[in-house]
């Protein structure tokens, strides 16, 4: 059961809601794909770290092989290459690294290199294997370092695989959930909470995925997230009430569930009502 869980913005909830869901499992992977800010890790504080390298392949070029024709440069539509002065230049921070140029070349002018943009950390927290992503600064995409989370977790052993997605709508959101089995969608009780909310409710429908919103930092009164799902018929999974001591366990790196009962239960009878909309999606249907 691959559970993705996503928010239009930072701050709204998403982390803690993925740090707990994860650590109120029997046993559980936790995978922190917001590489260019995870912070899964401070919770965890998971113990035997192992670290990897993540890579992508760049084109360099053989001076003495290019004749300048160009095709490359016309080839590429992110701008990545020019011919300036009788030579070739690679602008490797725009490069997505489809090797199109590449394969294009009739002089066979264009190799490849590899260049490193970030790492994936793994270790363990008691019930949780722990796996997290690192862009490093300045590198313009994440997306080779969450496939690399992903793909590396498809076969994972736990019964439950929590995503913790990126903010927003971008393409490292997209991503984040192709694989997921199911989306929690995590909404402030906020009007600009309706607009995050409403943003990666748009995604999710795109991309069929089957999902439900977790109404995070719930106060008395009217919230506009809530009457947002009651309009749009958006099954609600449960509702996190604002609540001080819960907000200073989060400022301080702790989990939830590990220090509190209440907030346990409140995070199982979430996780079991995730799971029942997971198997009522892939139960097959008469």
């Amino acid at each position: 059961m691959r559970i993705a869980v996503l928010s239009g913005k930072g701050g709204t909830g998403k982390t803690l809601v993925s740090v707990n869901l994860a650590a109120v499992a029997e046993k559980a992977t936790y995978i922190d794909c917001d590489v260019e800010e995870p912070n899964g890790h401070l919770f965890f504080k998971p113990e035997d770290i192992r670290e990897e390298t993540v890579s992508i392949q760049i084109p360099i070029a053989n001076e003495t092989l290019c004749n300048g024709c160009r095709q490359c440069v016309d080839f590429c539509k992110f701008n990545a290459l020019a011919y300036i002065r009788n030579k070739l230049i690679v602008f490797e921070d725009v490069c997505h690294s489809c090797g199109g140029c590449v394969l294009l070349c009739p002089q066979k002018a264009l190799g490849e290199k590899e260049r490193g943009i970030g790492k994936v950390q793994k270790g363990r927290s008691g019930n949780v294997d722990v796996h997290t992503g690192i862009l490093n600064t300045g590198e313009a995409s994440g997306v080779p370092i969450i496939k690399k989370l992903l793909d590396d977790n498809k076969d994972a052993p736990s019964a439950v695989t929590i995503i913790d997605c990126p903010p927003g709508s971008a393409c490292v959101v997209m991503e984040s959930i192709q694989d997921a089995d199911y989306c929690v969608l995590v909404a402030e009780p906020t009007l600009f909470g309706v607009h995050n909310l409403n943003m990666v409710y748009e995604l999710v429908r795109l991309f069929q995925k089957p999902f439900g919103v977790v109404l995070n930092k719930c106060l008395e009164g009217e919230n506009p997230a809530e009457k947002l799902c009651l309009k749009k018929n958006i099954q609600i999974l449960g509702r996190i009430p604002f609540d001080h001591a819960l907000g200073m366990l989060n400022s301080n790196a702790k989990i939830a569930v590990r220090e509190n009962k209440t907030y346990q239960t409140i995070f199982a009878k979430l996780l079991d009502t995730v799971a029942k909309e997971v198997y009522h999606e892939t139960a097959p249907h008469s």
